[in-house]
């Protein structure tokens, strides 16, 4: 396996942003008069962009209250984006590893752009990508292909080239459609079976960095 570009997921990948997004989920909830949510509930919610997300923590198909839901919850969580938002541990070396071997690093998620670029920056590691998208930067989102195959269009690089790290089945099912060697992070917000069809599975972040630079599993 000959690397030139990883491309990885963000919240439960490189960044724990869980209690953060809670927050801002609870937040929307109680402008709303609805009734919090707990940590665990909030977690099984993420993974398919910020619509989704209070679309089912509303429990509702009403747009034009999910709307309403969504403005809420996107302007809290862009003010308090790394109240309590860390990176996992090992991450930025891993990255700086990859960096350091001639890898093109990319982060794609289903997070909105511009609130991925805000937390990679606040956390000091925007720098080390060469791509940053979100799940409205393009017409579809994981588990869709196309964010990856405009990734590879962008850097010039073919499907075989670049490595897919994420913790759940948008990432695996992305990686797979596009082509595009998969590896799991056992440690973020997805469940265990999701991870299955990965090519790989990493049970930290120096494990992702050792399979990318060296093509075997740790």
């Amino acid at each position: 396996m000959t690397v030139r570009s990883a491309f990885f997921d963000l919240d439960g990948t490189l960044v724990d942003s869980l209690a953060d997004l809670a927050d801002a989920v609870n937040h929307m909830l109680s402008s709303l008069d609805r009734p919090a949510l707990p940590l665990a509930e909030v977690r099984l919610l993420i993974g398919k962009g910020a619509h989704n997300l209070v679309r089912r923590a509303l429990k509702s198909d009403d747009e034009h209250i999910v709307q309403q839901g969504l403005a809420r919850f996107l302007e809290y969580n862009h003010g308090h984006i790394v109240d309590k938002s860390r990176l996992y541990p090992g991450a930025r070396e891993a990255l700086e590893s990859l960096v350091d071997n001639g890898i093109t690093l990319a982060a794609i998620s289903n997070k909105n752009e511009a609130l991925s670029r805000l937390i990679l920056g606040e956390l000091g590691i925007a720098p080390l990508f060469e791509v940053i998208c979100g799940g409205n930067s393009f017409a579809e989102m994981k588990p869709s292909p196309l964010p990856l195959l405009k990734t590879l269009e962008r850097l010039d690089i073919s499907a075989t080239e670049a490595v897919m790290a994420g913790d759940s089945i948008n990432d695996i099912q992305a990686g797979r459609r596009a082509g595009i060697t998969t590896i799991g992070c056992c440690w973020g917000y997805g469940a265990p079976e999701e991870l299955r069809q990965a090519d790989y599975r990493a049970d930290s972040c120096s494990d992702v960095s050792r399979i990318i630079l060296t093509g075997k599993s740790p």
